[in-house]
């Protein structure tokens, strides 16, 4: 079960669903495989590792891993691509590897992509449904969503989880919609490897979008407080305004966990680690993780 709650209204975005990129799958921003020569990874380290030092493919896993620890409570982030239920936050069916969400967009946004891919696939009968979903109030989405939806979405999702098109659908719209920003931000702030991870957890957990609840607005707000490492600022201190700038808003929201997400980088950002190098561990929820090594990716994340 999930102990946290994404977004209100003000988070994650409730609009139709975002425009597809003009690229090819899989593509990301920042990506060095995608021919981005010269974007370095996180405080100027290299995209690809050498003896000894890891490149953007371990930093992104360490970051995808601790993300994991607090959405499913482990370090296997691959086990949640037919992950689904309602968790009662008001919108709707949330599922898959970051909690694609009935009554936001982007759940309508990776059936319309996997459906591009694989026309006659299990979810493919719900795209009307969907639409209809998300062009209603936001009010009214949740509801919606089982009058449209139920019975059959749900174990349609899990039956389309072992689809490698589906899984690959989800991979590329999280890497599109909030592991790309969140590489984007970091780069321009001059963070390493422990501020990415603290960027793509807020950017999965609040979202895209520059209010102040959302992604961009908690790093406008930190940005206000201190400056970052980029503009000479602490790269400790900066973080630590980022971290306390998302705590105020969960704060609003009646999230703010005493053992969830906030405490887990406060305790990190106290270890002066900022390179994240392990082995590295951290609570999250009263269960203990540790990474002993840099991790490497999972077959599917690396296309094998």
């Amino acid at each position: 079960m999930r102990w946290w709650r994404r977004a209100r209204a003000g988070g994650r975005a409730q609009g139709p669903a975002p425009a597809e990129p003009d690229r090819e799958p899989g593509h990301v921003a920042g990506d060095p495989s995608a021919g981005e020569a010269g974007r370095g990874s996180p405080a100027g380290e290299p995209d690809r590792g050498s003896a000894g030092v890891p490149g953007l493919a371990s930093y992104k896993e360490l970051a995808l891993e601790m993300t994991s620890t607090a959405e499913n409570s482990t370090l296997d982030w691959t086990t949640a691509y037919g992950y689904i239920e309602d968790i009662d936050d008001g919108r709707g069916y949330t599922g898959g590897l970051v909690g694609f969400c009935s009554g936001t967009a982007d759940m309508l946004a990776l059936v319309r992509r996997y459906a591009g891919r694989a026309p006659s696939n299990p979810l493919a009968p719900y795209l009307e449904a969907l639409t209809a979903i998300v062009a209603a109030p936001y009010a009214r989405r949740a509801k919606l969503s089982h009058r449209l939806l139920d019975p059959g979405f749900v174990p349609a999702w899990r039956a389309a989880a072992n689809d490698p098109a589906f899984r690959q659908a989800q991979r590329d719209l999280r890497d599109q919609l909030y592991w790309a920003p969140a590489l984007e931000a970091a780069r321009a702030d001059g963070a390493g490897a422990l501020g990415l991870a603290i960027y793509y957890d807020v950017s999965v957990n609040h979202g895209p979008g520059e209010d102040r609840e959302s992604f961009g607005g908690i790093l406008r707000t930190a940005r206000a407080a201190r400056p970052t490492p980029a503009a000479g600022g602490d790269e400790a201190r900066y973080l630590a305004a980022v971290v306390d700038a998302r705590a105020a808003v969960l704060k609003e929201w009646g999230d703010l966990q005493p053992d969830g997400r906030v405490a887990a980088h406060r305790a990190l950002l106290a270890t002066g680690n900022l390179g994240l190098v392990p082995p590295v561990s951290w609570s999250m929820y009263g269960d203990r993780f540790t990474v002993p090594a840099w991790p490497a990716p999972p077959s599917e994340e690396r296309g094998a």
